[in-house]
């Protein structure tokens, strides 16, 4: 029977299996082996076709025969991506035939784009020919750049990222994503066009990208552009009533955030105005939670949020249990994440095996507030009250229970993350306008918040991989002006962003506060031959991380010259001439204790310090995030992070699909190693430890994150703190259960100076068997391993 493709304007044609052919070999030029490649699909397609299948169903079907295949090769995934690109360009432009076609169908769409959009009410009107000249940004498209993207790149910019028409079509491809995004953070620009051109140049070749809420929102009508918001609730009702408030706005425009809640007084503390008694602090992060599930970020997600509590407040043992499965659901939260903050004095009476004192904040309100030797000897004097029984009410427990309470806790439900408080405020630049009472969402951002200012932060982060040449030499002119192009984003960003909430437009404009991070460290020592847990490693993060900063505070002061400081200059650690590194010794000084951290520098500091002191443009400059989405759209491993799997499968809002690591196929195809061992790789679920046929060097390189030590995770993330004027969100992996393990390694990371950490990762006790290879390999290669692989594909 012949076989009928139903087009889209509902007429049939038979199907003709050399259109796939002739698409496929367009999608798989310059591949390896392509013709194998192309034939392997088109038959795999052939077997599933039906009649009356659609024109949009059959592409959907080719995408999916390539993706399946990834198994066998990633170039099957570069195959994928470029299937996806073309129908993107069919629905956005129509057809086209050539690459010529396909850049002046993009060069004639893009004014016609911009218009719609604005009469449509999506885009800001300022996005027209009265302030760019359109017609050159137009021509500066360059959809061959869109080839740099791999499979998930492509789909998340798609799904994620990409404007949308009232009926939920995709208005732009990711070239004009790019170009709208790059105009939405110009408009303040002596030339907003070349600055544009400047911009777009950069993301196009995925050398940065800017953080979430950005990408969604700039160049949009509704131009909430920060990506990060800290906020202090205050014991009152009405600043109760006002954060929950504010957390329906900020979820609603996609922010993350952090919220304090250490200043709320205990269950049973006294509420004199109505002569009842408080029900705690719980009851009122039950509702914030609540709030945070109502209010969905542009349609697609709940809100995002993290509450943080001093362990001193006695309900801290009820905010252990916030995130458990079992108990009160009114006193569990679903949504909101949850994180400590810790001070010195605890980790030291850890330490020293002492007591640790509860209090309620209505009585020892001073605490919030202070921070180091100060907050120590206060809370020593609150110590003496309570054992003289001066105080209402107080609890005992030894400080290193506590601890291990608090690592019990987190080995469950991945939950409080571990933030150090005293780490933060004495290493800050920024703290001459008060305390910083919490981190963000991701435990990056380290900004002072008060009852008048909601702390806002605005991210992007440098993309490494883009900065490697082919002959592994870094190119460090173009990260230099990739550095400076995203610094002078940002802070344009800072007077084009708009918020429904006064005090945070008020933070923001005060501080200038940037955030700039990195991602692709893991993706750069794969493919220069190095080990996660090695010198090697551990030099390169500190020599890059070096670069990065100062050519970003350099840029802040460049811009300080041309735009002025920002408000609250005067006061602060740079107006002083301090640096990041300097803060190593400020916190030594405070704690009375070394920071076993290696101190080299390559730069000239000195110079830069002369430089500093004249004047910032930004209270903050960097704050290294987990970068997770933004790090799919470039192609590249997020953050500072290690491989949790070489191979695993991914879940998109298009389905799930396997992911393999191309570095390491690229190096087994390089020792003619691929086609015998991808098999056993994929079986033991990227684990290559007893795969015998793989040498030893290329083991090392690629142990995946369970296999490594935990102390190489808080090395990379210490000697990257050392350059970061903020914190550095650092996942966990762990392999050992044991809480003794726990302890001593939490601490490390309090002794080698980090300032936070996020998510703990504890390496699962059974996995399920796949299905997709040949099991009868199984007893040549030893016991399964288990992993944070990936669910059976069968």
């Amino acid at each position: 029977m012949q076989l009928t493709v139903v087009k889209r304007d509902g007429s049939r044609e038979p199907y003709d299996v050399n259109n796939i052919y002739k698409v496929l070999e367009k999608a798989s030029r310059g591949l390896d082996d392509q013709i194998t490649k192309v034939v392997q699909i088109a038959t795999e397609v052939q077997l599933t076709l039906f009649d009356g299948i659609t024109t949009q169903q059959l592409d959907e079907l080719v995408i999916q025969m390539a993706l399946q295949n990834v198994k066998d090769d990633p170039d099957f995934g570069t195959i994928a991506a470029r299937l996806l690109l073309k129908t993107i360009y069919k629905s956005v432009l129509g057809e086209y035939e050539t690459d010529e076609d396909l850049k002046r169908l993009h060069a004639d769409h893009f004014a016609v784009y911009l218009q719609k959009g604005i009469e449509a009410g999506l885009l800001d009107e300022r996005m027209n020919d009265r302030l760019f000249h359109v017609q050159r940004l137009a021509e500066a498209l360059d959809p061959s750049r869109d080839k740099r993207m791999n499979y998930l790149g492509v789909i998340t910019s798609k799904n994620r990222y990409a404007l949308r028409s009232g009926d939920g079509e995709a208005m732009e491809t990711p070239q004009m994503s790019m170009m709208r995004i790059a105009m939405g953070l110009s408009y303040n620009e002596p030339d907003p066009t070349e600055a544009a051109l400047d911009f777009y140049d950069h993301m196009s070749r995925l050398e940065y990208s800017p953080g979430g809420s950005t990408r969604i929102n700039a160049g949009t009508s509704f131009p909430q552009l920060s990506n990060c918001f800290l906020m202090e609730i205050q014991d009152d009702m009405e600043s109760i009533a006002k954060g929950i408030r504010d957390v329906m706005w900020m979820s609603k425009g996609t922010g993350g955030i952090g919220i304090g809640m250490t200043k709320l007084r205990a269950e049973g503390s006294p509420v004199k105005s109505t002569n009842t008694v408080s029900t705690g602090p719980i009851p009122f992060m039950n509702v914030v939670d609540a709030a945070l599930r109502a209010v969905s970020r542009k349609g697609k997600k709940a809100g995002a949020a993290a509450l943080y509590m001093e362990n001193w407040h006695i309900n801290f043992p009820q905010f252990l249990d916030l995130k458990q499965n079992s108990g009160d659901p009114y006193l569990r939260t679903r949504t909101a994440n949850t994180a400590v903050f810790i001070s010195d004095e605890f980790m030291k009476r850890v330490e020293h095996d002492q007591d640790w004192y509860l209090f309620d904040p209505a009585e020892t309100p001073d605490l919030c507030e202070l921070y180091g030797s100060a907050f120590s000897q206060r809370y020593a004097e609150y110590c003496e009250m309570a054992d003289a029984g001066t105080l209402r009410e107080f609890a005992k427990i030894k400080a290193r229970e506590q601890f291990r309470q608090i690592l019990i806790v987190l080995q469950a439900t991945s939950h409080p993350w571990l933030t150090w408080k005293d780490t933060i405020n004495v290493r800050a630049l920024n703290n001459n306008t008060g305390t910083i009472h919490l981190s963000n969402l991701c435990t990056e951002i380290t900004l002072p918040q008060d009852a008048e200012n909601i702390a806002v932060c605005n991210l992007v982060s440098i993309n490494l991989s883009a900065h490697l040449r082919a002959d592994k030499s870094w190119d460090w002119d173009r990260l230099t002006s990739s550095i400076r192009s995203a610094i002078r984003q940002l802070d344009n960003l800072v007077d084009i962003t708009k918020t429904p909430i006064p005090e945070a437009m008020h933070a923001n404009q005060q501080n200038r506060a940037l955030g700039m991070g990195i991602m692709g460290f893991t993706d750069v020592i794969e493919k220069l031959g190095y080990s996660y847990e090695s010198e090697q490693a551990y030099e390169l993060i500190d020599q890059l991380t070096e670069f990065i900063s100062f050519y970003a505070i350099d840029e802040s002061a460049t811009l300080a010259e041309e735009r002025g400081s920002y408000p609250n200059f005067q006061g602060s650690g740079w107006s002083k001439g301090l640096l990041p590194i300097d803060t190593l010794a400020t916190a030594e000084a405070s704690r009375q204790l070394p920071i076993d951290i290696a101190r080299t520098q390559k730069l000239d500091w000195e110079q830069l310090r002369a430089k500093v002191k004249r004047g910032m443009r930004n209270a903050t400059l960097m704050a290294i995030a987990p970068t997770a989405n933004i790090a799919h759209v470039v192609g590249t491993t997020p953050g500072l992070d290690p491989q949790f799997s070489q191979i695993f499968s991914r879940t998109t809002l298009n389905g799930k699909f396997l992911e393999v690591n191309a570095n390491l196929v690229h190096d087994l195809k390089a020792l003619d190693l691929w086609n015998e061992v991808k098999d056993d790789i994929l079986r033991l679920q990227g684990d290559l430890t007893d795969i015998e046929a793989i040498p030893q060097h290329i083991k090392e390189i690629y142990k995946t994150s369970f296999q490594l030590s935990p102390y190489a995770f808080i090395e990379v993330a210490a000697r990257a703190q050392k350059w970061v004027d903020q914190a550095i969100s650092r996942n966990m992996y762990l392999e050992t259960r044991d809480i003794d393990d726990m302890v001593n390694i939490y601490s490390s990371a309090w002794k080698k100076g980090l300032k936070t950490t996020y998510y703990l990762h504890v390496k699962p006790r059974h996995t399920a068997e796949q299905s997709t290879v040949k099991v009868n390999k199984a007893a040549s290669l030893g016991p399964k391993k288990t992993g944070f692989g990936f669910a059976s594909m069968s």
